[in-house]
């Protein structure tokens, strides 16, 4: 079962390739399904392959196969069940005749344990796994890592409980940006930085928790914000 955003990126992946030889960019996959952020689209890729719609090929580039698709783009849908579609019609155009592997662009980055979005827990861990994020969202100089989000306190930021964040290393931030900070030294947390005077206030995104004013040097900044990933 596809929602209509699942089943036109399906399409436009396929059309592209059909039409270029090569699949779309993040970019050009975010515009063509107007979303606002290329999280979006791998929160999309995410839900079609574990509705079996695509494959993640090992040891080819971080390849993405299309293992079937709904019977009304012309390719059949394997195990007898029938692709529907949720809220609204097929996208315009002819359907692709077959389906084909398609090269995501994609790289790992170390998990290297929990953030606290609240309360401030225990410092960053060590590597426990790597996860595969988006070559866009870590463009740029400096080592990326990625964390799992505890609590509640960015959720006016769009950062949920239990979403992973991806973060570029760096000691360095402007207002505004929102960072791991450590806290003397044992406590990390995620929160919206801000240097007043002599102190840092790390700021929450939601109302119900305060800011904290410390004193410069109890503050060290790990790393800023570069991108999220969420699943559903």
């Amino acid at each position: 079962m596809l929602t209509k955003k699942q089943l036109d990126l399906l399409h436009y992946i396929n059309k592209c390739v059909q039409r270029d030889g090569v699949p779309p960019s993040f970019d050009e996959m975010k515009d063509a399904l107007d979303l606002r952020s290329k999280s979006g689209i791998h929160r999309l890729i995410t839900a079609l392959e574990e509705r079996g719609f695509i494959r993640r090929l090992a040891h080819r580039a971080r390849a993405l196969e299309i293992v079937k698709l709904p019977e009304s783009m012309g390719g059949a849908s394997l195990g007898g069940y029938p692709a529907r579609v949720i809220d609204g019609d097929l996208p315009d155009g002819p359907p692709p005749p077959q389906a084909r592997a398609v090269t995501i662009d994609a790289r790992e980055v170390p998990v290297m344990g929990r953030i606290a979005a609240g309360v401030p827990i225990e410092a960053i861990q060590h590597a426990s796994h790597n996860v595969a994020v988006p070559s866009a969202m870590i463009a740029g100089s400096g080592d990326h890592y990625a964390l799992e989000v505890k609590g509640d306190s960015m959720i006016d930021a769009g950062i949920n409980d239990g979403d992973v964040v991806v973060i570029r290393g760096t000691s360095t931030a402007d207002n505004g940006d929102i960072v791991v900070a450590l806290v003397d030294d044992q406590e990390a947390t995620l929160k919206r930085f801000f240097r007043r005077g002599g102190a840092i206030a790390l700021e929450a995104a939601n109302p119900a928790y305060e800011t904290r004013i410390l004193p410069d040097d109890k503050v060290k900044v790990q790393g800023k914000l570069v991108g999220l990933i969420r699943t559903y």
